[in-house]
């Protein structure tokens, strides 16, 4: 029993003594994932968000918050429509099949969710029509009409300015000239307030993306079309059956249309502002700039923070099932377990930064930490005390400097670990919480306990050593319990904690075990043949590879030319006699061409992809009659063509004399 705390424990309906020790509530706190596009399933990449989501809601709960999390999907979009079509099915009929395999892997997961929006529940829908009502009614939306380049896989329109050597400048796509009559948001209406927030606050982290979403922003704003007609698969705007609703006025709006908003409040008064909106950088300026825009619009608060995570990434490059280099969550945890996977995912990367998956880090940082740490300390712990004390916990009766060490890293730990999580590095949290396992399998090698039972004079040292050891891993469990709960539980079950909840209050104190009953389980992280897994793994990569194509979906081209279109194209070989950084855009590279007997200057947005002196000496394709253009100052005087590689580029080079021409 843990002193100090009375329980209301109940044998075949008797109940027997109580009162249970919970954590006061310090109030609320509203997380948020993006919500996932169903195009196809998700892989590990999807999954790494929703669990730093799910850790730290759990984590709050623990520490006494009301918490609200949710997650969802954005379902409408002329890409789904797309896919819909070439299936021979209704664009619902497909989202509803995705969106239950989403739901699934979440609950294989066991992601602690309070609720999961759906674009297109009825709920979403009609809030999101009061809500375009609402801007319109204050002037913030008009009619008219839009001429842009539209990029289809992003569902985004943009200027001529904004493209980077003609393509979309987030994903590299090519875009489709698209002109239509439109709804607009004024968005330019918001421009200085926008930059003030970015500016004063610390609404968007981590400070590289709040930089680049000022740059951005500075450059000035256009009004956001927000609504399209060369569709139907959306919401239908309110005010014009012609029309439906524009991809982020639908899917942003959801972080308050899941609250009520804005005709059954209850939820959004006690929730609202949301404390984080977990967001991919890919997507964040999405979050930072036309998200609180529209909230300035309707008069509402804005989030506490939006916080812009990387990517993980294969070597190789980003995920893409078209590729056919995903990682298959689902595979991992049948093989190694829930709580395996989330530990390395939170484990092992740094949040805002990219992350570099593979599978013989991963087994690694299992074996080690897990099997080996943890694990290891588990089973000497248990085992010595069913040996030398019938399995009960002893009490303490003396204490040396080794002891005092030992109780002070334990007790000091939970302040660590919240201080970390309050900065979402949920890898320092970890390693916060493994200074105490490390210690305390060090403390049973410097106290060694089998040598203590050898003597009975050293009996009161010998049930110190196993009570210290005890009470580490009831700490240890607490800790541990918002990344891995499962885990958590097995520990305590076999510490004889099973009729105690976690409490968070707890992990601040030593000394409270009491007699418990410790039984010795099976492992709680068996340890790994590395060499042997990587095998099976691997196979497994390759017989997924080897499975036929899901889909076949016509790629999205632009429209159809003629020869004699495509004979006034002048195609170059040139050779990159210097290259170097764009002096006022971080993702430009300006190269110097050598063309036969001339020389001129090219700029390409390729800087995300490759180091400038990597390129000089390089043959290139160029496509040489190209109307010049300037790009932040400095002319362009063609195009180098370069080959999309999912969301790499590669370049086409040749080993013909620069100047010739290509036919």
């Amino acid at each position: 029993m843990l002193k100090g705390r009375n329980y209301l424990i109940s044998f075949d309906g008797e109940t027997k003594g109580m009162i249970l020790k919970m954590s006061e509530k310090k109030g609320t706190y509203y997380i948020t994932t993006p919500i996932y596009y169903p195009s196809s399933n998700l892989h590990i990449g999807h999954t790494y968000c929703t669990v730093m989501a799910d850790a730290m809601a759990r984590f709050k709960r623990l520490s006494g918050y009301d918490v609200r999390f949710l997650t969802g999907t954005d379902e409408h979009g002329q890409k789904i429509q797309t896919i819909a079509e070439e299936k021979g099915v209704t664009p619902q009929e497909y989202v509803d099949g995705v969106v239950a395999g989403i739901k699934d892997l979440w609950e294989t997961m066991e992601i602690s969710y309070d609720d999961f929006i759906r674009t297109t529940e009825d709920r979403h829908v009609k809030r999101v029509q009061a809500i375009f009502n609402k801007m319109y009614e204050k002037g913030d939306i008009y009619k008219g009409e839009y001429e842009g380049m539209y990029c289809t896989p992003c569902e985004s329109f943009w200027t001529e300015s904004q493209l980077v050597d003609g393509c979309c400048p987030d994903c590299g796509r090519p875009v489709q000239k698209a002109k239509e009559e439109a709804y607009f948001f004024k968005l330019s209406k918001y421009q200085d307030q926008l930059i003030d927030l970015l500016e004063n606050t610390d609404f968007l982290e981590p400070e590289t993306r709040r930089n680049e979403m000022l740059g951005f922003i500075r450059q000035g704003l256009e009004d956001l079309c927000i609504s399209r007609s060369t569709f139907d698969w959306g919401i239908q705007v309110p005010i014009d059956e012609k029309h439906v609703i524009y991809v982020w006025l639908d899917a942003l709006t959801n972080y308050i249309t899941a609250l009520g908003y804005p005709d059954e409040p209850e939820l959004f008064e006690k929730y609202w502002p949301a404390n984080v909106h977990l967001v991919g950088k890919e997507i964040v300026r999405f979050h930072s700039i036309i998200w609180p825009a529209i909230l300035m619009s309707l008069d509402i608060p804005i989030p506490k923070h939006v916080l812009g995570h990387g990517w993980l990434l294969l070597e190789g490059g980003k995920m893409s099932k078209s590729k056919g280099n995903v990682v298959d969550p689902v595979k991992l945890i049948d093989r190694y377990g829930i709580d395996a996977l989330k530990y390395f995912l939170l484990r092992e990367y740094t949040f805002g930064q990219d992350g570099v998956f593979t599978n013989e880090v991963m087994l690694k940082r299992m074996n080690y930490d897990l099997a080996n740490d943890l694990g290891n300390l588990v089973s000497r712990t248990t085992s010595m005390i069913e040996k030398y004390c019938g399995g009960i916990v002893p009490e303490a009766a003396t204490e040396d400097d080794i002891d005092k060490d030992l109780k002070a890293i334990a007790t000091g730990a939970a302040s660590k670990v919240e201080a970390q999580m309050d900065k979402f590095a949920f890898n320092m949290a970890l390693e916060e919480i493994w200074v105490l396992v490390r210690r305390a399998n060090k403390y049973i090698d410097e106290k060694t306990p089998w040598l203590l039972a050898k003597d009975e004079t050293k009996k009161p040292e010998l049930d110190t050593c196993l009570h210290n050891l005890a009470e580490s891993l009831r700490i240890i469990s607490i800790l541990i319990h918002p990344f891995m709960h499962t885990t958590s539980d097995k520990i305590r079950k076999q510490m004889g904690l099973w009729y105690a909840d976690v409490v968070w209050e707890d992990a601040f104190e030593f000394d409270m075990m009491y007699q418990e009953q410790v039984k010795k389980g099976d492992a709680i992280f068996p340890r790994l043949d590395i060499e042997k897994e990587l095998e099976e793994l691997d196979a497994m990569q390759k017989a997924g590879a080897a499975e036929p194509e899901e889909e076949n979906i016509p790629l999205e081209l632009k429209p159809e030319i003629e020869y004699d279109d495509f004979d006034k194209i002048d195609f170059r070989v040139g050779l990159i006699e210097k290259a170097e950084k764009h002096p006022k855009a971080d993702k430009l590279l300006v190269f110097q061409i050598k063309m036969g007997t001339e020389r001129r200057q090219i700029i390409s947005g390729v800087a995300d992809d490759f180091k400038p002196e990597e390129l000089v000496g390089k043959k290139v394709l160029i496509v040489a009659n190209l109307k010049p253009r300037k790009l932040r100052g400095l002319e362009s005087k063609g195009m180098i063509m370069f080959a999309e590689n999912g969301d790499r580029c590669e370049i086409m080079t040749t080993v013909a004399e620069d100047g010739v021409v290509v036919d």
